[in-house]
């Protein structure tokens, strides 16, 4: 090696350590940028010419180092776990809400719930049993049973108005992931053109993965990368992003909670109308409007139908205070019937069948009160079938928040892989810079050495022609 190509040597190193320093320096201040993947600069020894000229012999030890190259540090495993992980944690967590959202409407256990209003109801029923001619039992007896119609009423507007709040936060969000899939398109064009150009793309592929990341969380996207630095994003086995190009999608809403099935409400692809089968976020609201909501509301529908009909066909049997046959006490009189639309049919107390007797008698006792009072006992009557259906409710709840608390320890933990790949370690970072500082110091200390032996060489071994 001669003495100048030292010096090329030296400089080559120089300016190695510095680009060390540089993306150290990077790595530093993006430690609380959220999405931001640390960087190494890649140091690569540069060879001497490896095959000598004719009849001459090289002994180059090489032509110093190269760090042209910089790296973006990331597990591309990992962040396949991490979209996987992250789509299960936010299904479940729109699962939960809605069980959540569900309990509140029932508003079990406590004094405003169903089961407490009609333990009044059948206490009111009771109160008739004992006094079938008192008026004063009789109205409280019908405000009772007017203040559970109403509750019936109540939960069934709280399930309905859940549901709707939640097909519009999925219709919402649907537009946010077209956003999304708009903005990956546009970086991978810019990756690509980046690197034809030759210019740095770490920055912009840390916004996409951190985009990525977010649609894997509102639909459950995976994703393939392509030969040119692109990522392709697949959601359901159909492609959304392919390359610079990305595809819309709508959301297929029902009108109502009643028009909900299996298939719908659904997201499908506009123009098309390819169904997508998403998951993450998306997944759980859709799981909530087709089968948790509805669900519910129709047993409660169920519950308030059961209710009525045997409430009727019991009062039925008995007759008035004019002696005429009981009228119905709940229902509708132009719909059919349901816990959304469930109403007090009579309005004056006399109208109450409590007695047993013979219709036209005028000898009244409360034994029908008796017999409708002993509807809550009945192994499957509506008192039972209430109490099931809330038994069901909290322990789907339960399960559905266990659940989402095991999966939220994988996530963390897979998080966590992940931070230690792609995170920036403050401490790593400071003693790469001492690193850095140190070879750049030698280098330059080479330099010295070197222009030390020129000088030597120069200005000391004699001089020319004497």
């Amino acid at each position: 090696m001669s003495t100048f190509s030292g010096l090329n040597t030296a400089t080559t190193a120089l300016w190695a350590q510095r680009r060390g320093l540089d993306v150290t320096g990077q790595n530093i201040a993006n430690v609380n940028t959220e999405g931001y993947s640390r960087q190494r600069a890649e140091l690569r020894a540069e060879g001497g010419n490896a095959v000598a000229a004719f009849y001459s012999v090289s002994n180059s030890v090489g032509s110093g180092v190269s760090a042209d190259e910089v790296l973006r540090i990331r597990d591309t495993f990992l962040e396949g776990r991490a979209h996987v992980e992250r789509a299960s944690s936010q299904l479940l967590t729109a699962q939960n809400d809605a069980y959540k959202a569900i309990e509140q409407a029932f508003r079990e256990p406590g004094d405003t719930g169903l089961q407490s209003v009609m333990s009044e109801m059948w206490a009111g029923w009771d109160d008739v049993v004992n006094a079938p001619d008192d008026l004063a039992a009789r109205s409280q007896l019908l405000q009772r049973l007017d203040t559970l119609a109403g509750g019936l009423r109540s939960t069934h507007a709280a399930l309905d108005k859940q549901w709707g709040q939640t097909q519009e936060n999925l219709d919402a969000l649907v537009e946010d992931v077209n956003s999304a899939t708009t903005a990956i398109a546009k970086l991978n064009q810019s990756v690509r053109l980046a690197e034809l150009s030759g210019l740095p793309s770490n920055e912009l592929a840390d916004q996409r993965d951190l985009l990525i990341v977010g649609l894997a969380e509102k639909i459950g996207a995976t994703t393939m990368p392509t030969k040119d630095g692109g990522l392709n994003v697949v959601v359901g086995g159909l492609t959304l992003v392919a390359g610079d190009s990305a595809m819309r999608l709508t959301l297929a809403k029902a009108a109502t909670a009643d028009d909900a099935s299996a298939t719908s409400p659904s997201i499908v692809t506009d123009p098309g109308g390819v169904t997508v089968q998403v998951g993450g976020k998306a997944g759980g609201q859709l799981s909530a409007l087709r089968e948790i909501l509805p669900g519910y509301r129709d047993e409660l529908d169920g519950i308030a139908v059961q209710l009525a009909t045997e409430l009727n066909t019991a009062h039925a049997l008995g007759v008035d205070l004019a002696g005429v046959a009981g009228k119905s006490l709940l229902g509708h009189p132009t719909e059919p019937l349901s816990a959304g639309n469930i109403r007090l049919m009579i309005s004056d107390p006399r109208e109450i069948a409590a007695s047993a007797a013979a219709v036209g008698t005028t000898t009244f006792d409360g034994g029908n009160a008796d017999r409708i009072s002993q509807i809550r006992l009945g192994a499957e009557g509506p008192d039972a079938n209430y109490r099931a259906a809330i038994v069901e409710l909290g322990v789907q709840s339960a399960v559905a928040g266990r659940r989402l608390e095991i999966q939220a320890v994988v996530t963390n933990q897979v998080d966590s892989a992940r931070e230690s790949v792609a995170g920036v370690n403050l401490d790593e970072e400071m003693s790469n810079m001492l690193q850095f500082q140190h070879a750049y110091s030698a280098a330059a200390r080479m330099v010295t050495a070197i222009d030390e032996a020129l000088d030597v060489l120069i200005n000391r071994t004699g001089v020319v022609g004497r």
